[in-house]
């Protein structure tokens, strides 16, 4: 114990020693903020830096429709369908009207546009198109808008309010970083490019489906450079070995800015050195400190884990046994673990976390299978880590792919994959934990050993502490959550269907059924909404979900951006009947909460109730 904890303090010391870290004061909080994220990250620098925009006023000129009258949807009618097409006085003869009045009223619609220059009557594309809506174009208005380059993300974006000049004392970017400071004239870019720009901006001032239309774009004075603050950090994740370099205004990360920056870092052609006073040693020492610490934080915890089971074995028999209460840690040897490994297993009854450095086929075998089927089809979500090599194509005995196979085949009863198993990589941890209560480490390799069940000198801990537990589970449900999100990211780029409900299961096995709602609502990725539906009733059938939570009322105020046309409405009928009826099997009160008429006005619209039901019905049926 001494020992251990000698060699944590000399890394920790060493560490804090290379720690005057060039982080500008202002920045520390959201330093802490970014580390507080995962256990993993370690800022390495933070500067703050000015960079300059371009903003060029403009004036846009749009046109809006309006119900055409009487004799203006006659005469543009006549146009389209009489052949050949009338002169004014002919369709004058026609309608037994003086010349005059039809001559009056072409002049204005052939001022909007509507109808050609020239006799005889004809209708113009943009005229037929407004038609076909039943209106006319009104005549153009301006409204004056500011249009803001932005050199850093190449992007051109329009607003209404003009940015204000600010005088910024702080190091200018472009000092440091080749900035491509060719501005575009605003002026020579085409008008359709201009109207996607605005549409892209969020200003509801080009609307073609409302007949809303920018017909013209110009330049009303001269361009102006306006500065802005922006943060740039230097990040080291711990989990991944990785150094990634983040660009923030505010908060917000700009991601166009921070790839491009990583881009020229991995190419050589920017010096963090120049950016921050980050030398490459430094960051080399600052990696191989942070990993150490990492490593010996895991060998502190462990080591604690020994010392409490030396304990509970010597401690003397006491009148008042609170190992109920506090819970213990005692030692297992040999033929116990394997029978302690099954009962623990047994006993899940929401969430199994396993690392094991190897996977093989005499640990997963039929029995095993089997075993984690039966967890499955009550509610308990599985989730296996493996690998030790560094790097995924270095391991030497990788998992067998057809080991993999049949893990990935064990399903819930709504048809989703249980069992996620994936390569995490670097780490010679082998450990259990169950439903957050029970924690198993040592040196047994959980899923690789040899399938024999004779003494081979291996020791086991069976932790029930609550503290380590939770400390324990901290730790690896940590890397669960990291690869959690590295799969979102993916299926976003890729709109990866596969790789999206993945990312659902691995966060309701973390119970954070929460953060994947959130993020099908922000990405609007609504075919997801029956998985995620499935994924909780797996955890209503654990009772890791309670009923009254308030992700549920969330979810159903997405049924409004939802079309009865839509191929998922099959999906959401059954998922929602399933999953109100598992709330109101113990909460019938509960779910007719759910149940507001706002809510079951959308119900009703997607046939997921019937007109003939109630509320109080429909409960009925599906309990």
């Amino acid at each position: 114990m001494f020992q251990t904890s000698y060699v944590y303090m000399e890394v920790s010391l060493m560490f804090l020693a290379s720690s005057a870290k060039p982080i500008d004061d202002n920045l520390k909080n959201l330093v802490d903020e970014i580390e507080a994220q995962s256990l993993s990250l370690s800022v390495l620098a933070a500067r703050q830096f000015r960079y300059s925009l371009r903003q060029t006023p403009v004036k846009v000129e749009i046109k809006e429709p309006r119900q055409f009258n009487v004799l203006e949807e006659f005469i543009i009618r006549a146009a389209i369908e009489f052949q050949p097409p009338p002169t004014e006085d002919e369709l004058a003869s026609v309608l037994g009207l003086d010349s005059v009045f039809i001559q009056t009223t072409t002049v204005t619609l052939r001022s909007l546009q509507t109808l050609s220059a020239t006799s005889p009557i004809t209708v113009t594309p943009e005229g037929r198109s407004f038609y076909e809506k039943g209106s006319v174009p009104q005549p153009p208005y301006p409204v004056q808008l500011n249009a803001i380059t932005d050199l850093l993300s190449d992007k051109i974006t329009f607003q209404a309010e003009s940015l204000n000049e600010t005088v910024i004392n702080l190091p200018d970017l472009a000092d440091f970083i080749t900035i491509d400071n060719t501005i575009t004239d605003i002026s020579m870019l085409p008008l359709e490019e201009i109207q996607k720009s605005i549409q892209a901006s969020g200003l509801a001032l080009h609307m073609p489906e409302d007949g809303k239309i920018i017909t013209s774009c110009k330049v009303v004075a001269s361009t102006q450079k306006i500065w802005r603050k922006i943060s740039l950090f230097v990040i080291f994740d711990a989990l991944e070995d990785k150094l990634s370099i983040q660009i923030r205004n505010g908060k917000q990360i700009l991601e166009s800015a921070s790839n491009w920056l990583e881009v020229l870092h991995a190419e050589g052609k920017i010096s963090l050195q120049a950016l921050c006073k980050l030398s490459t040693e430094t960051i080399n020492f600052e990696r191989e400190a942070i990993l150490k610490q990492k490593k010996t934080e895991t060998e502190a915890r462990l080591e604690n884990i020994r010392q409490k089971a030396l304990e509970n074995a010597t401690k003397t028999s006491e009148k008042v046994d609170n190992s109920t209460v506090l819970g213990e840690a005692i030692q297992l040897r040999n033929g116990q673990i394997s029978q302690a490994f099954s009962e623990v297993l047994n006993s899940a009854k929401n969430q199994v976390l396993i690392y094991s450095p190897w996977v093989n086929q005499s640990v997963v075998n039929e029995k095993f299978l089997t075993l984690l089927q039966k967890l499955a089809n009550r509610g308990v979500w599985i989730l296996i880590g493996h690998g030790i090599s560094q790097r995924q194509e270095d391991e030497d005995k990788p998992i067998p792919l057809e080991v993999e196979k049949k893990l990935r085949a064990i399903k819930t009863p709504d048809g989703l994959p249980c069992v996620q198993v994936f390569w995490l990589g670097d780490s010679h941890v082998k450990e259990v934990i169950v439903d957050q209560e029970i924690h198993l480490c040592g040196s047994h390799n959980w899923l690789s050993y040899r399938g024999d069940y004779l003494p081979r000198g291996e020791s086991v801990y069976k932790v029930t502490i609550p503290y380590q537990v939770q400390e324990a589970y901290e730790f690896l449900a940590n890397r669960f959550q990291n690869h959690a999100q590295k799969l979102w990211k993916n299926a976003l780029e890729n709109r990866d269907y596969k790789l999206a409900v993945e990312s659902l299961c691995v966060w309701g096995a973390l119970g954070m059924e929460d953060i994947a709602l959130k993020e099908i609502q922000q990405n609007n990725w609504l075919e997801l909404l029956p998985v995620w539906l499935n994924v909780a009733l797996q955890g209503l059938r654990s009772k890791n979900i309670q009923a009254d939570s308030a992700i549920f009322k969330t979810a159903l105020s997405l049924l409004n951006q939802v079309s009865i046309e839509e191929a998922l409405t099959l999906q959401l009928q059954q998922g929602w009947r399933q999953v109100v009826g598992a709330i109101a099997i113990n909460n019938p009160k509960t779910a007719l909460n759910l149940l507001s008429d706002e809510v079951w006005a959308q119900l009703l619209r997607l046939n997921i109730v019937q007109d003939k039901d109630s509320p109080n019905d429909f409960i009925l049926q599906h309990r």
